[in-house]
């Protein structure tokens, strides 16, 4: 009996190629469950899930079964085979990665036998570089937005007011700017390739100073200073216990009055209500959101400015990154499936994989 890889979240683009990926390797299932209860039941003998060693997850199966928090890690662990989870995503802030690190300290070994390895408690791959374009460009037309006030001249055409309430003296180009980015990785780098052609002043913060990066990249030694020279604060940082609430009251009011805030990375990462009492009274003059701290509940108060630009959290989507999302996702299970340790794995739970042995 081959193994199986639960499914879940629906392949739109490479249905073809996963049939073939797979095949004589592992079977693939879909998700049929429509409760948490009913998913967690379904992995013991006779279940539509028995047999399961790995799973393919979207964030949209939680409407479903909810978040992989803690509680459904650790029954995860205890119900199933399953020692692997493939987020097609780059953001995986919806798994519990710590609960997947600790269970490594109590499983046997009949329990982790899986294609002659051991494979310590329950690993998580994302798919880093597989939407850097979609993000780092829907970043470049929340900046443009913001900076022109394009989204509210659109509205002003659609409701047949023509250029009403828009007023150009209030609008700034973006050539010579000062854009600071906080978190260098892939996206943030391609956004400053993008901003940079205008040209504008590109600085940058990250926990460490990056390497290989242009000489017109400036690094900054701390947020305080990248807010204090900034016109622009994009944020790229994924989130986690150490990036939530990040930028709050101090960093915002940091900023240059008058200055623009983006962000296309998790809404968590911003002091939400700091952010909108600097718009309230102007400290900021806009922002561009792709992400929010309750998603898909924005909070009202947003939509009442109408310089800001929002965004409905689809920065990374297009189809070409849909594709290699799902390409570079399933990718990760079949290496696990065929050797035990997939690629991809989430920095978090890299140093587990030397605790790895083989039979």
């Amino acid at each position: 009996m081959l193994p199986r890889v639960l499914l879940c979240g629906e392949i739109k683009y490479v249905q073809d190629e996963s049939k073939e990926m797979f095949h004589g390797i592992a079977e693939l299932v879909h998700l049929v469950s429509e409760s948490r209860s009913h998913f967690l039941s379904s992995f013991g003998p006779g279940g539509p899930y028995e047999g399961t060693v790995a799973l393919y997850r979207l964030n949209k199966s939680s409407e479903l079964i909810g978040k992989f928090d803690g509680p459904l890690i650790h029954a995860l662990a205890d119900k199933s085979m399953v020692r692997w989870i493939a987020q097609n995503s780059s953001g995986y802030d919806e798994i519990d990665v710590q609960a997947c690190k600790e269970r490594g300290k109590f499983l046997s070994q009949n329990q982790l036998f899986l294609t002659c390895m051991f494979v310590p408690g329950i690993l998580v791959s994302n798919t880093p570089g597989a939407n850097d374009d979609a993000t780092a460009s829907a970043a470049l037309y929340l900046m443009l937005s913001c900076l022109r006030h394009f989204s509210m001249a659109e509205r002003s055409l659609r409701s047949g007011t023509w250029k009403t309430p828009y007023n150009a003296a209030q609008t700034h180009d973006a050539t010579g700017r000062t854009l600071g980015i906080l978190g260098l990785g892939c996206i943030g780098l391609r956004f400053a390739h993008f901003a940079h052609a205008f040209p504008m002043r590109i600085i940058y913060f990250s926990r460490t100073k990056a390497e290989s990066v242009p000489d017109w990249c400036e690094y900054v030694s701390s947020i305080e200073e990248l807010c204090k020279q900034a016109d622009i604060l994009s944020l790229h940082v994924p989130l986690n216990q150490s990036t939530a609430g990040m930028v709050g009251e101090k960093e915002i009011r940091t900023l240059r009055r008058g200055s623009v805030l983006l962000n296309t990375s998790r809404g968590r990462i911003v002091d939400q209500e700091a952010m909108i009492r600097a718009l309230e009274d102007g400290h900021l003059s806009s922002v561009g959101l792709d992400v929010y701290p309750d998603e898909p509940r924005v909070d009202p108060r947003l939509l009442t400015f109408p310089r800001c630009t929002l965004l409905p959290h689809i920065g990374g989507e297009s189809a070409e990154s849909y594709r290699r999302r799902e390409l570079q996702a399933l990718g990760n299970v079949k290496a696990f499936v065929l050797g035990g340790v997939g690629e991809d794995i989430v920095p978090e739970l890299r140093t587990e994989i030397g605790k790895s042995t083989t039979l």
